[in-house]
């Protein structure tokens, strides 16, 4: 069932198969074909060899999206080294601790990230290199080093999560964890050689880089990749001029399109409002607004693939009823990802779907009364640990060997599994019943006026934090002023009002929220966040710095 069992033949097979085939574009620039993405790889490697670097010598990727940025990856998985890739969103002093701990002896760097680096990281690597054109950025050892071809148990990569909850954890993958995902995810969606993809996720998460990279590359498909951060004005260009296949995404992407695009224009008026709340109607503007995205997305998107954290079920209701060919997969850093997995036409609302092909999962310590039960795994995708970290890896194996998610699930009655929250997330309330917080989260982001939000506990009560939507807030503002008939220089004066009219706004949130959840789930605050709750280079939110802290913006620790 796996074919592939390294990252080493993953390459030589595709590189032999489409020789001739684009690989990798860079939109309005340079096309790589396959044959030349081998010829990059041996001249990285020879730069690497020549500055002393051996067999299970560990070398960093800091590199924004672009063709090189597979070729390093490549060239350095290949050689029989280990890969380090770091999210460019990391924080200076956050990427010279993690090259410290990875023990990286080389860099790949493109030129804005290079700039984040301390002198002193730079001038302990053997050799920094430069992505854009793979030339040599400084070099301090001169002396040969040696490659070796990797077996499957080798160490591939060290991938360093995003640290939702505490600091990051370097997780180990060898070569056929992440080749045997590659191959899995294949074989619940096969990749072809027409497919074209344009990458808007950094390369160095887990999911963009085994999905949208490794597995294109296995079917040889292309990969196209941007100049520019994927703001509206530069993505919306780009997706009608390339006219993907396969387009990865966060739900925080398609959220946003949902909610000015959709939700907006169907909640204009009190009418088309009333019309958008009976069911075939809505189902029948979903299936003219999702023609409508398809369009925008350059028409040819079979293969929406939404990943990374929890999909909004009101998104979610859109894309299912409008037949767009979405779907939502399940998985972690320490699972290369994928585990679960659902294909578009085939998808349940709220689902991840089953375990995949060679995927075991099971759910540990079930609660009798609620069905739920921590999510646990058996796949030849699960990582060998983290680094440098017995005890943490020693916590998250149970004794026959199953992986622990931390998160827990439900199976349906046809295998389809449910993502109900995050175990450390949990709050026990006050006669011991379970509260997860994300599904009440859910409901807020659901209210017009909420961006994001975080519910945590204090004094046994459920608080909700919330950053109001700026574009909302500032709209009401306008209709605000208008109708107190006062300019933007007579704001001041009228502040206090305004203020009141915020704590009415909080209210209705709370009202809002209280009518749709369990009477254990209801909140008895809503306390406003004035700025964007702090993210992970992923775009989750750090909730360690949110919970059990007090309130509002004294909460962070």
């Amino acid at each position: 069932m796996i074919k592939l069992k390294t990252i080493y033949e993953l390459l030589h097979v595709s590189v032999e198969k489409f020789s001739n085939n684009i690989a990798f574009t860079m939109l309005g620039g340079e096309d790589v074909t396959y044959r030349e993405v081998l010829e990059r790889v041996e001249q990285v490697q020879e730069l690497l060899l020549g500055a002393g670097l051996n067999v299970g010598d560990k070398v960093a990727l800091l590199s924004s999206s672009m063709p090189n940025w597979g070729v390093s990856y490549f060239a350095v998985t290949t050689a029989g080294m280990v890969v380090v890739p770091l999210m460019p969103d990391f924080t200076g002093e956050e990427l010279d601790s993690l090259i410290e701990h990875s023990e990286a002896k080389a860099l790949l760097v493109s030129d804005k990230l290079f700039t984040k680096l301390s002198k002193e990281t730079i001038s302990k690597l053997n050799i920094v290199i430069r992505t854009k054109n793979l030339s040599v950025i400084s070099q301090t050892v001169h002396e040969q080093g040696s490659k070796a071809v990797p077996k499957p148990e080798d160490l591939a990569a060290i991938i360093y999560t995003s640290g939702t909850t505490s600091k990051p954890k370097g997780v180990m993958l060898t070569h056929y964890n992440l080749a045997s995902n590659a191959c899995l995810c294949n074989i619940l969606f096969p990749i072809y050689e027409t497919d074209v993809t344009l990458s808007v996720l950094p390369m160095s998460h887990t999911y963009e880089c085994t999905l949208g990279l490794l597995l294109i590359f296995s079917g040889g498909g292309r990969m196209t990749y941007l100049e520019k951060p994927p703001t509206p004005s530069i993505l919306l260009p780009a997706l009608r001029k390339v006219r993907p296949t396969i387009f990865l995404i966060v739900p925080l992407i398609i959220e946003k399109v949902f909610n000015s695009q959709v939700k907006a224009k169907f909640t204009a008026n009190k009418f088309i409002s009333t019309l958008y709340g009976v069911g075939f109607i809505r189902r029948i503007l979903h299936r003219l607004a999702s023609k409508k995205l398809m369009t925008a997305f350059g028409g040819r998107v079979r293969f929406l693939g939404i990943g990374g954290a929890k999909l909004h079920i009101e998104t979610e209701t859109f894309l299912h009823e409008g037949g767009f060919p979405y779907a939502i997969g399940y998985g972690l850093t320490e699972t290369a990802p994928m585990a679960a997995g659902q294909i578009p036409g085939k998808c349940r609302i709220g689902a991840t779907g089953p375990a995949m092909a060679g995927v075991n999962i099971r759910l540990d310590n079930v609660n009798p009364e609620t069905g739920l039960g921590e999510i646990v795994i058996n796949s030849p995708s699960v990582m060998q640990g983290y680094y440098k970290n017995p005890e943490a890896t020693a916590e998250v194996f149970t004794e026959d060997g199953w992986f622990r998610t931390g998160d827990l699930g439900e199976f349906d009655k046809d295998g389809y599994l449910y993502i109900k929250g995050r175990l450390k997330n949990m709050i026990l309330g006050p006669s011991g019943e379970n509260i997860y917080p994300e599904e009440i989260e859910s409901v807020l982001n659901s209210h017009a006026f909420v961006s994001e939000s975080v519910v945590t506990e204090q004094d046994g009560r459920l608080i909700a934090l919330v950053h109001f939507d700026s574009e909302a807030i500032d709209k009401l503002k306008d209709e605000f002023m208008t109708k107190l008939e006062i300019t933007r220089d007579e704001w001041n004066h009228k502040k206090d009002e305004w203020n009141k009219r915020m704590e009415e706004i909080k209210q209705e949130v709370m009202k809002y929220v209280n009518s749709k959840v369990n009477r254990f789930s209801k909140i008895t605050a809503v306390i406003e966040e004035e700025n964007e709750f702090e993210k992970t280079p992923s775009k989750k939110i750090r909730r360690f710095l949110y919970t059990n802290k007090g309130t509002g913006n004294n909460q962070k620790k």
